[in-house]
C-alpha cells in the first residue's frame, strides 16, 4: 500500500486550477460576445471548477496538520470537509445556474452570434481541460494498478477526496464541452436557438449527478469510512509480525483522513507477564504501528478468553 497523498496530489490540483482559471475567462469573453446559452453554462461550470480548486488547496493543506493534543485523531478529516463545500459549490455555483439559464432561454428567438468564436474557446478549452484530465488520470491509474482494481473503481473507493475531485470535474468539463459544441451546432445549422437552450440544461445536469456523487462519497468517510479487506489483511500481518503478538482476535480500521486510519484491535500476547508488563507491551506495539505513516492513532486491547484468531489470506 502506498500513499495516496503528497505532492502528486497537489500538483494536480494546481494544473487544474491553472487551467480553469484560463478556460473561465475564455469562456466568459465568449459568452458575453455570442450570447450562447450554452457557452454562459460552460462559462459557470469552469468558474464554479476554479473556485472549488480553492476549496481542494485548502484540503490538501489543513489535512497534513500533525495531529496534537486538540485533535489526537489528526486533521485528516478536514479534506472531506473542505470537499464536500467544492462539491456543494459545483451544484450551487455550477449545476443550478446552467439548468436555470438554460430554462430561461428554451424561449429565445435571439441569434447565436459569432458562431466561430465559440467554436475556437471550446477547442482552446478542450486542450486545457484535457491536461488537466491527463495529470489526475495518470495519478488515479498508477494508484489503481498498485491496487489491482480498475481507475475507475479507485476513484470511487479512494480516501484521496481531492483526486476524485479533479478527476470528476475534468470528465465532466470534457463531457460538458462536447455537449455545448453540439448545442451551438444545432442552433446554427437549424436557427432554433432551443438547441443552445438544451445544452446549456444539459450541461447543468451533468454537473449535478457529478456534485451529489461527490457529496455522497465526501459524507460517507465524514461519518466513517471502514478499512477495505485488503487493508485489513495488511495491517492483520503487520500486527502479526510483532514479536509479542502471538494471535488477533478483532481488527478494526477507520479511515480518518486520506490514507489514514484509526485502528482498534485485542490481541493475545505471548507468555503469562504480569499486568503492568502486559500494559508496557501493549503501548509498545501501540507505539509501533503509530509509527507507520498510515496509522494516525492504534489502540490495543487484550483478546476475551477463547475468542477466535484472525486468520491471514493470501493476497489477490
Amino acid at each position: 500500500m502506498s500513499d495516496d497523498r503528497g505532492s502528486s496530489s497537489l500538483l494536480t490540483v494546481l494544473i487544474a486550477f491553472g487551467a480553469n482559471v484560463i478556460v473561465a475567462l475564455a469562456k466568459t469573453f465568449a459568452a458575453v460576445i455570442t450570447g450562447s446559452a450554452s457557452m454562459v453554462a460552460e462559462a459557470a461550470h469552469s468558474w464554479a471548477d476554479a473556485g472549488n480548486e480553492i476549496f481542494l488547496l485548502q484540503a490538501e493543506r489543513s489535512s497534513a496538520k500533525p495531529r496534537d493534543s486538540a485533535h489526537p485523531g489528526g486533521y485528516g478529516r478536514d479534506a472531506y470537509v473542505w470537499s464536500l463545500f467544492a462539491a456543494v459549490g459545483l451544484f450551487t455555483a455550477g449545476a443550478v445556474v446552467s439548468i436555470m439559464h438554460g430554462v430561461s432561454q428554451l424561449t429565445s428567438e435571439e441569434p447565436g452570434g459569432d458562431y466561430l468564436i465559440n467554436y475556437i474557446v471550446l477547442a482552446v478549452a478542450f486542450v486545457f481541460e484535457g491536461i488537466s484530465f491527463l495529470q489526475s488520470y495518470r495519478q488515479a491509474r498508477g494508484k489503481a494498478s498498485e491496487r489491482g482494481t480498475s481507475t475507475l473503481g479507485h476513484i470511487l473507493s479512494t480516501s484521496n477526496p481531492t483526486l476524485r475531485a479533479v478527476f470528476a470535474e475534468d470528465a465532466a468539463a470534457l463531457i460538458g464541452l462536447v455537449i455545448a459544441f453540439l448545442g451551438i451546432l444545432l442552433h446554427e445549422l437549424t436557427g432554433n436557438a432551443v438547441f443552445d437552450a438544451i445544452g446549456s440544461i444539459l450541461v447543468g445536469v451533468l454537473l449535478a449527478i457529478v456534485a451529489i456523487i461527490l457529496i455522497d462519497r465526501n459524507r460517507r468517510f465524514l461519518l466513517g469510512e471502514p478499512g477495505s479487506e485488503r487493508v485489513n489483511q495488511i495491517f492483520l500481518s503487520a500486527l502479526l509480525e510483532h514479536p509479542e503478538v502471538e494471535k488477533v482476535t478483532y481488527l478494526h480500521l477507520e479511515y480518518v483522513g486520506p490514507e489514514r486510519f484509526y485502528l482498534v484491535a485485542a490481541v493475545d500476547l505471548i507468555g503469562n507477564d504480569p499486568e503492568s508488563d502486559v500494559a508496557s507491551d501493549l503501548m509498545a506495539v501501540e507505539a509501533a504501528l503509530e509509527e507507520s505513516p498510515y496509522i494516525t492513532e492504534a489502540v490495543l486491547t487484550l483478546s476475551r478468553p477463547g475468542a477466535t484468531a484472525l486468520q491471514e489470506t493470501t493476497a489477490g
